[in-house]
């Protein structure tokens, strides 16, 4: 069993944070303000020293940084001890984990992609037999209603995870759809910490994932 704390939309922010105890946290995007390299490395630095086994993360759509950048100049600054993903998959106790940070065009932010075919090609590849998912934004319908009322999250999102085994689906993104769901045996988590004003004030998430191991 994997205890995993689960963090999303710390902007900066991180050091306000109360951390629970568990064996993996992971990040769903959203670390900057800016995506400044000078904001990017502070939160690296944050989070490479926090205790736990393993720490992984994404990019979101204010982190201008990784999408700037190349792929070498990112690995170069990413402490040998965090696991970066983008539309990339790293597997931990058996558990198979895919992040990406792609999230539906909205004012030319970092990561978009409209909806439709060109977004659709980034969900083609997450794999089948993904057992956790990270992706910056929500699927459609799922923890992503707007303070106006609009579901901002991805259609092609949601018919990928309907076609697959994943269990858990994490992002952030729509701070204001922070909370846990289960929608046809798939359980879905926004753990924006920031409420849409940009305060922090939702509690990491934390929960006991199954490995194949606990078999």
């Amino acid at each position: 069993m994997l205890n995993l704390v689960l963090i999303s939309d710390t902007h900066g922010l991180h050091d306000q944070l109360q951390l629970p105890p568990g064996d993996v946290i992971l990040h769903a995007g959203d670390v900057s303000s800016r995506g400044t390299e000078k904001e990017i490395m502070k939160f690296l630095d944050w989070f490479g020293n926090l205790d736990y086994q393993h720490k992984v993360f994404i990019a979101g759509n204010h982190d201008f940084f990784f999408e700037n950048n190349t792929p070498e100049e990112i690995a170069k600054i990413i402490p040998p001890n965090i696991t970066y993903l983008n539309d990339s998959g790293t597997e931990i106790a058996g558990v198979k984990i895919w992040g990406s940070p792609i999230t539906p065009w909205f004012f030319d932010w970092a990561f978009n992609r409209q909806r439709g075919a060109e977004i659709k090609k980034h969900w083609d590849l997450i794999p089948d037999d993904t057992d956790l998912l990270i992706t910056h934004g929500p699927a459609h319908g799922i923890l992503d209603k707007t303070t106006t009322g609009v579901a901002a999250g991805c259609e092609e999102l949601l018919k990928k995870i309907n076609k697959t085994n994943i269990q858990l689906h994490l992002s952030g993104h729509i701070h204001e759809g922070y909370g846990e769901r289960m929608v046809n045996g798939v359980r879905y988590i926004n753990a924006s910490v920031l409420d849409v004003r940009y305060r922090q004030i939702n509690a990491p998430v934390t929960l006991n994932f199954k490995t194949k191991n606990d078999d």
